[in-house]
């Protein structure tokens, strides 16, 4: 018989770790929710969400409200994430910033759990490649127009799928400039959610190097080992974990 499980909300489900998720979430002897962003199956719930727009992801959340109701959400995965070029001085001279742009440098904003005020912060970098459009903004306006529904859970627990490569102290170097100026900038996210918020549990999480679209096939392990380490590490998280940067193993990484 199967056990008790939670409401997860993963996005980017289509490939790679969202994916995997997904299959390892409804494969589980516990009689886990997973509410995704794509495909179908028992105990699956679908939602059309891009995670670009705003608009859309206020829908997404509007549909969720069929599927969760009273229950809530227990776990919510922002993990949907593409990046371009990966270098500084490899980009296409006199960019331009341009927020509209799906190319453009990479911004970063934030504004109150409720939305009401808005106290945006915008940052400039001069680089191109991972776009705004996936970094650090759609993470917090996801948070947000889902944070209802976490405030209704059991776990009330986000987990934003970052990199060792946002992290300054680890000093990794010049390459993947950008996705690591993101990376850093939703390190920082996590780190105000989990002030702002003691009461929801907030962590980054670095799911290593693995063998998706991004990682390559000579990456270090298969996306199944990866996403089994974040499963375990999520499901073990505790309060006082909130604002941590997590390995899969449940190692502490430093800022």
């Amino acid at each position: 018989m199967a056990t008790q499980g939670y409401s997860w909300f993963i996005t980017g489900a289509s490939r790679g770790i969202g994916f995997e998720m997904k299959k390892q979430l409804l494969e589980s002897p516990a009689s886990h929710t997973v509410v995704a962003d794509f495909n179908a199956k028992e105990r699956l719930h679908i939602v059309q969400m891009d995670v670009t727009d705003p608009t859309s992801i206020q829908s997404g959340a509007d549909e969720a409200t069929k599927i969760v109701r009273d229950l809530g959400i227990d776990y919510l995965i922002n993990n949907a994430g593409v990046v371009r070029n990966l270098s500084i001085f490899h980009a296409p001279l006199g960019r331009k910033f341009n927020v509209n742009s799906a190319d453009s440098d990479v911004w970063c904003w934030a504004r109150t759990w409720d939305g009401s005020t808005p106290r945006s912060t915008w940052m400039q970098t001069p680089c191109s490649g991972y776009s705004r459009r996936t970094s650090s903004g759609p993470r917090s306006s996801q948070t947000r127009s889902f944070l209802p529904f976490l405030e209704k859970g059991r776990k009330k627990t986000i987990v934003n799928i970052s990199s060792l490569m946002g992290s300054i102290s680890s000093d990794v170097g010049a390459p993947h400039a950008s996705y690591g100026i993101a990376k850093a900038g939703l390190n920082m996210l996590t780190y105000k959610m989990a002030k702002e918020r003691s009461d929801i549990t907030t962590i980054s999480m670095c799911p290593g190097w693995l063998q998706t679209d991004l990682g390559g096939k000579n990456a270090d392990h298969p996306v199944s080992v990866g996403v089994t380490g974040i499963l375990k590490t999520v499901g073990a998280l505790k309060p006082e974990d909130s604002g941590k940067f997590l390995n899969t193993k449940g190692e502490q990484y430093p800022w």
